[in-house]
């Protein structure tokens, strides 16, 4: 994620934009459950033990995101909207194995009323407590049975409000909508096991208004106009966590074409940004293309940007394959967002806790970037924010023990996060830190990575002790020792 200037932190945190600066992104429906996601499940709550699903995944700074007892393994999402009413009609199939007996489960669903519910096409007793739909089937499921929820609902779908005062979810905007879910926005418009560890693949059914886009995750099968709407299929093949899930809305521009490396890229632009960003946006093949040299195979086959125009967002988001800015973005940003898709979406985090396994990640391939391109070295960047005194917000809080979910978007997540990165390339050599990244991808790829397991690969590729330097810049308070 970026963010503009109405969260410093959340954007780049050295260019004058403000959301880094110059700096140094497959399997089916019936893919198997992830080890984390298995692990997470398992010791979510007492209650995983017996034949209630729990009602939340256990993570400590979102309680309630995500649920226990199952794994959803394939989301079918047909939605209408009415870009004048803001009126949303939505039938959700989710294709889900149980991991555990389960007379009762929860999703997570936030407002918006629900009309039917059934599971396996028998009707089911449902009770909203909050953000979760408490879900009691007719028969109760065995450990390891697939079984399908079907959900339809209606109504005004509203954002969230996030622990540091940011917006996320289905976000209305003068022509539709920004829909971008980091952390908890997924289930304002989908009903959903809303935590990263459960991935999924995705369909969309869009209908909206004949003159509006709708644009999802994955590769555009087709489109069909008729009696006043336009209706849009996207199939997300490759797993996929639920907040980076999107089906953005607006009068937009759209560029189609495909790379070399056949790779499907879909641009939509809000004609009021297109010429700030069309330049940027044509350089999205040699950012591909460098990326793919840096840190291994693109993950996804389809890949493109959202440009809208949401002066009340503040920030932009790696929405897997199609990230999602609020605005025209500039260079370092797109940097940012692309190298997202290797880490953050293909490489997954397995609590929020870990987030700077994806902003550290991102904000220093925007170094990288600037490395390789003519313009600042990560050492530069390095300097300037060691140059900051002891007091400043920069050392508030170690990267990989934020505290909190109002931190998880701040300062030392993203840029100490990427002074981490750079501390382990001096200690390592460029040689072998540029295998620790190509590995962590590969090896990581469809599913999710921790702090611990990050520090465990680069010491058996390194063949060093580097517990100790980790353990201080990752989560020791204040300013370390300048290495």
């Amino acid at each position: 994620m970026s963010r503009s200037s109405q969260r410093p932190a959340r954007r780049r945190l050295l260019s004058g934009r403000t959301r880094g600066g110059p700096a140094l992104g497959r399997r089916g429906v019936l893919a198997t459950v992830p080890v984390a996601l298995a692990a997470l499940l398992a010791t979510a709550s007492p209650a995983a033990a017996g034949t209630t699903g729990a009602a939340g995944a256990g993570d400590p700074y979102f309680p309630l995101a995500g649920n226990g007892g199952y794994h959803v393994r394939h989301y079918d999402l047909t939605l209408r909207y009415d870009t004048r009413t803001r009126h949303l009609d939505g039938r959700a199939v989710l294709t889900a194995r149980a991991t555990q007996r389960l007379t009762r489960f929860d999703l997570d669903l936030s407002g918006l009323t629900v009309t039917g519910l059934t599971v396996d096409h028998a009707e089911a007793a449902h009770r909203r407590d909050g953000q979760e739909l408490v879900v009691t089937p007719r028969h109760a499921l065995r450990k390891g049975q697939e079984f399908r929820v079907t959900v339809t609902y209606h109504g005004t779908p509203k954002p969230v409000t996030d622990p540091d005062g940011s917006l996320d979810g289905w976000i209305p905007t003068d022509d539709g909508a920004f829909v971008a879910g980091e952390p908890q926005g997924a289930m304002t418009w989908f009903p959903a096991n809303n935590h990263p560890t459960d991935k999924a693949s995705y369909d969309f059914t869009l209908t909206v208004p004949k003159g509006r886009t709708a644009v999802a995750n994955g590769v555009l099968l087709g489109t069909r106009t008729a009696g006043g709407t336009t209706t849009f299929r996207w199939h997300q093949a490759e797993p996929m966590a639920a907040y980076l899930a999107t089906a953005t809305i607006g009068a937009f521009r759209v560029r189609q074409y495909t790379t070399r490396d056949g790779i499907r890229v879909y641009d939509a632009v809000d004609p009021r940004e297109a010429e700030t960003a069309e330049p940027v946006l044509r350089q999205l093949p040699a950012v591909l293309a460098w990326g793919r040299g840096v840190f291994g195979p693109y993950p996804f086959r389809a890949a493109g940007s959202i440009v809208d125009r949401a002066p009340d967002v503040g920030y932009a988001l790696e929405t897997q394959t199609r990230p999602v800015y609020d605005s025209a973005p500039d260079l370092d940003t797109l940097v940012h967002e692309t190298a997202h898709q290797w880490f953050g979406d293909s490489v997954s985090l397995t609590t929020w806790k870990d987030i700077w396994l994806n902003e550290g990640f991102a904000t220093y391939a925007e170094w990288l970037y600037s490395e390789q391109h003519g313009g600042r070295s990560a050492q530069q960047a390095f300097d300037t924010l060691y140059a900051r005194p002891a007091g400043d917000p920069l050392w508030a809080y170690p990267p990989a023990d934020p505290g909190s979910g109002a931190r998880i978007f701040g300062t030392p997540v993203y840029a100490r996060g990427a002074m981490a990165l750079h501390v382990l390339r001096r200690a390592v050599g460029d040689r072998t830190f540029l295998r620790i990244l190509r590995t962590w991808a590969a090896e990581h790829r469809d599913g999710h990575g921790t702090t611990a397991g990050l520090i465990a690969l680069a010491e058996r590729l390194s063949g060093r002790d580097l517990r100790g330097l980790l353990h201080t810049w990752l989560y020791t308070p204040g300013k370390p020792v300048r290495p």
